[in-house]
């Protein structure tokens, strides 16, 4: 027997319904309507549109009214606003807003894709800003950009970092817009884990848009020429999306007293019917099943409302099915990265009060020998039972690949350690032999069965303030690009031969760039007896998660630095740095320019953004200058010029002991070699330093061998040569002999009470004015090993080097001495 079928709006959800109820029934009357002039189109696409990527405005239109009503034989009525549900008499009234007729249509079937409204607070002078727009439909994207268009705008601010904001900051940028966007949570795109929004944070500021987190807009002035923020900040702008969030378009359905749910989302069973039989919901207007943890939830994607408007119309042809739940699994362009999650994220499963464990890693799209390689940031969340309770992905290329995959994995139950025998199609411009999903089970399997002992990046700080044991496993020039405060860098390649310095009644927590190696350094520290614990995702994430936002004044005309051009006749090196893993770009970078003449330029390429701020960090730490850094598709782009760092001394960490590093200073500066550890002499090389640092000279004074007694504060423990080196030489800089009339220490003794009566200061307080006034010193690090002299051993102001910032501080200097 025929049905009468209504279907009250369309876009996803309602189109899809319409055209698979005539696939399966010729003789059904369907009846769709819409309150607009467009029953299906494109909705994602809208902001593409807008800034110019989608060039034409008809293929937004998936179904024309004609094209539907001929193609399946459907009754499609637009400009139909339906403005009330009778359950009782199976009816709807329908208002035209053409020719204003308002009637009732009767129906056997009813089904809601209402979807959701953008929400719209009560902001005040939100009644005055004419230049304020919400963005859901096709009318609100004509009007927009007809507004661009006519009132010469400038600069843009996006009120809320979803996914709708985002892409319309991104596409704001596209048009040579200055972009502000305000959001006031911590974070934009909140299916992501704060640590992995922080690298959309990075790559916003980037693209020059001006980020404002944990703030809210307050109040609109000068009719919406100006915003008033919660904290009270005042942003000019020349217009303003409200891109605050959505709600669940549920006006009808409440009016008809049909069951509301989670934010006020319609009830539906699993065959998407409402507390009355012959009346279904579908789409972004519904509550849905959480799938990972079984909570109602709401999740507005246009994946589940295609998919419930297939299963709705099966349900109502009698063919057996059911709509389990939502996984919430999305993805999003932000500028040159892809964002993409499944499953729940932690705050989700804190709130729900679900334990888990987590796992970071940083691989590689592809083989990383293979061009047009990029990192992928991916993190999963998983529990005791080995259930896969979500994962988030960030990088540029293969990162939706990866979440598809593990979304396909959890919709059909596979445990996390199963991910390792996934068979992934494998080539090198694809994917590496042991893909990054497989990764994530080895990962997981090696936790699962206690190989080893993981913490968390947000867990790093109270380590620190607890003193306790951190070991650094890197490379020393990595240190360049930053550390973990207060840890211990013993490179994993040296870590076998000095676990002596590491105590067993304690836990040690190491940490590499990216985790490899610190899980590595673990297996060694276990394997002797150690309690080992490997900080998650290595420094990478932590760094990641430490990004600090910086806004910068918009400015009208931004000239761009040439990376090509060059001011003297020396070669610009090209180097490709593409492809390869943190620290690979740096380390390249710096093996090209220990080869690279002073003043030369080198252009780097490297398509890990994260090369961004390292190439800043390193630079100025090894006193060359970064020209320009900027991103050119997928790849950052940086001209680094060798040895033209700034003028200003650089106060390095003193883990940072590169023995080939240069520390520069200008041409007024002084330097001087103290190579001697006798009283008289170190005396007459401070009187000499303070004078020189007090007349303005940038003064560096380089210590070794016998001299490094002189900056020697505290007793440490020693064996071997170095407890041998340690019993012949002076302990310290109160300690040090005369050079001629010792006298077994006497002569000391009567020079330190002559310079007491005479005001002046013994030679520890000397060494500290020193380096109040400015003075740097640097330990000789060749010396340091030879004579078996500690780091510890030595005042905390103390800088590493060797025979390079020696020579380098020289260049710049116009007074050098040998004491």
């Amino acid at each position: 027997m025929a049905k009468k079928i209504l279907i009250i709006g369309g876009v996803a959800g309602g189109a899809t319904a319409a055209t698979r109820l005539r696939r399966l029934n010729e003789d059904d009357e369907i009846i769709l309507f819409d309150k607009g002039e467009y029953i299906s189109f494109a909705n994602c696409g809208l902001p593409y549109y807008i800034g110019g990527t989608i060039k034409e405005r008809d293929s937004l239109m998936v179904q024309t009214v004609e094209g539907m009503e001929k193609q399946y034989g459907l009754d499609v009525r637009n400009f139909s606003d339906v403005t009330k549900i009778d359950p009782e008499k199976n009816t709807v009234t329908v208002h035209n807003t053409q020719s204003g007729e308002t009637y009732d249509e009767s129906f056997d079937e009813l089904i809601i894709s209402t979807g959701a409204k953008p929400i719209v607070p009560k902001i005040k002078g939100l009644a005055d800003a004419k230049n304020t727009f919400t963005l859901r439909n096709i009318p609100d994207m004509d009007q927009i950009k007809k507004y661009i268009a006519d009132h010469n705008v400038q600069t843009a601010t996006i009120i809320g970092g979803g996914f709708i904001g985002l892409e319309m900051m991104e596409n704001f940028k596209q048009l040579g817009l200055n972009v502000q966007l305000v959001e006031m949570s911590s974070q934009v795109m909140p299916n992501l884990d704060f640590e992995m929004a922080q690298q959309l944070h990075s790559q916003i500021n980037l693209h020059n848009v001006n980020l404002y987190l944990n703030d809210g807009l307050a109040e609109f002035q000068n009719d919406g020429k100006k915003l008033i923020l919660q904290s009270g900040k005042e942003l000019e702008t020349d217009m303003t999306i409200l891109s605050i969030g959505i709600t669940p378009a549920n006006d009808l359905a409440k009016d008809a007293k049909i069951e509301l749910g989670f934010k006020n989302a319609i009830k539906v069973n699993k065959q998407l019917q409402t507390n009355y039989p012959n009346i279904y919901a579908i789409g972004d207007v519904i509550q849905v099943n959480n799938l990972v943890d079984g909570s109602e939830t709401n999740i507005p994607l246009a994946w589940p409302a295609n998919r419930q408007g297939r299963l709705v119309a099966d349900i109502i042809n009698g063919i057996p099915a059911e709509y389990p739940g939502t996984q919430g699994t999305s993805v999003a362009k932000v500028f040159e990265l892809t964002a993409a999650s499944t499953g729940d994220n932690e705050k989700t499963l804190q709130r729900q009060n679900i334990p888990y464990h987590v796992i970071h890693i940083h691989p590689n799209s592809s083989a990383g020998y293979y061009p047009g390689a990029s990192p992928i940031n991916l993190k999963l969340l998983y529990n005791d039972d080995k259930q896969i309770l979500g994962a988030q992905a960030v990088g540029t290329k293969g990162v939706e690949k990866r979440i598809d995959v593990i979304s396909t994995a959890m919709r059909f139950g596979a445990k996390v350690d199963e991910l390792s025998s996934i068979e992934l199609s494998y080539a090198p411009p694809y994917s590496s032999a042991k893909d990054p999903v497989n990764m994530l089970g080895y990962v997981a399997d090696n936790e699962i069965n206690h190989r080893t002992k993981t913490i968390e990046w947000d867990q790093v700080d109270r380590l620190v303030d607890e003193k306790a044991t951190i070991i650094d496993v890197r490379n020393d020039f990595e240190l360049t690009t930053g550390k973990i405060p207060s840890s211990k860098l013993i490179p994993l390649n040296q870590l076998r031969d000095r676990l002596n310095e590491l105590p067993k009644d304690k836990t040690i927590y190491v940490y590499c760039q990216v985790g490899l190696r610190g899980y590595n350094a673990s297996r060694v520290l276990a394997n002797d007896g150690f309690d080992v614990v490997n900080i998650d995702g290595g420094f990478k994430t932590y760094k990641i998660a430490k990004y600090e936002i910086k806004n910068k004044p918009f400015s009208k005309n931004k000239v761009k630095t040439s990376s090509g051009s060059s001011s003297n006749n020396l070669k610009t090196l090209q180097v490709d740095a593409c492809g390869l893993q943190c620290p690979g770009p740096i380390l390249k970078v710096k093996q090209h320019m220990d080869k690279m003449d002073d003043g030369q330029k080198m252009v780097v390429k490297a398509s890990d953004f994260g090369f961004s701020a390292d190439i800043e960090s390193w630079a100025k730490n090894t006193g060359n200058k970064v020209l320009s850094n900027d991103i050119d598709g997928d790849t950052v782009v940086a001209t680094v010029q060798k040895g033209q760092g700034a003028s200003t001394p650089v106060k390095q960490d003193p883990e940072l002991a590169l023995n080939d590093g240069q520390l520069h200073e200008t041409k007024e500066g002084a330097t001087m070699v103290v190579f001697d550890g006798d009283l008289d002499k170190a005396l007459a090389s401070l009187i000499i330093a303070t004078g020189a640092a007090a007349m303005g000279k940038k003064v560096t004074m380089f210590f070794t061998f016998w001299g490094l007694n002189v900056l020697k504060k505290n007793k440490v423990k020693k064996h071997g040569v170095a407890k041998m080196f340690d019993m012949m030489l002076p302990s310290g800089a109160d300690k040090l002999p005369l050079s001629t009339m010792n006298m077994g220490g006497l002569g000391s003794k009567m020079i330190k009470s002559v310079m007491k009566k005479n005001n002046v200061d013994p030679l520890p307080v000397m060494i500290r004015k020193a380096n109040d006034l400015g003075i740097k010193f640097v330990a000789c690090t060749m010396s340091m090993g030879l004579m078996g002299v500690k780091k510890e051993e030595l005042y905390s102001f103390v800088e590493y080097g060797g025979v390079a910032t020696y020579l380098g501080d020289t260049e710049n200097s116009n007074l050098n001495l040998f004491i």
